[in-house]
């Protein structure tokens, strides 16, 4: 409840700009690792807000490790796009390969599923990373 609120404000009195974020696409074959939600906002990859201290690469391995319990062995940056479809925020994008075992968060439960099937349920602002990307 207190995370949709705050989206819902934030999208409308944008206080501190266009927000930085980063998400890592871990595939697995056919399959992608996609966190599902514990707040009802759907799925959405492993990845999340940049702290001002830190770069779009920092902030993406940081997540991931929180999101997923997996650590980053290899990133690569894919690309950068700006969405307001939730909130006004810079969305890096990164392919990463990853080791260790999976663990939920206080964020939602890790899940591989079919890449060509997360779309309907993903985020809004994440979207543009699935059209991009088949």
């Amino acid at each position: 409840m207190l995370s949709r609120s705050a989206l819902a404000t934030y999208s409308r009195l944008p206080l501190f700009g266009w927000l930085h974020a980063s998400v890592g696409v871990i595939r697995q074959g056919p399959l992608v690792l996609v966190i599902d939600r514990n707040d009802g906002r759907g799925l959405s990859f492993p990845g999340g807000l940049a702290m001002p201290w830190e770069t779009a690469e920092q902030a993406m391995k940081r997540e991931v490790s929180e999101e997923t319990g997996l650590r980053v062995k290899h990133s690569a940056s894919l690309f950068e796009y700006r969405s307001s479809a939730d909130v006004p925020v810079v969305l890096a994008v990164f392919a990463v390969e990853a080791e260790g075992e999976l663990k939920d968060s206080w964020e939602g439960s890790p899940r591989w599923l079919p890449f060509t099937d997360i779309r309907p349920r993903l985020l809004p602002s994440q979207k543009e990373i699935v059209d991009r990307l088949l």
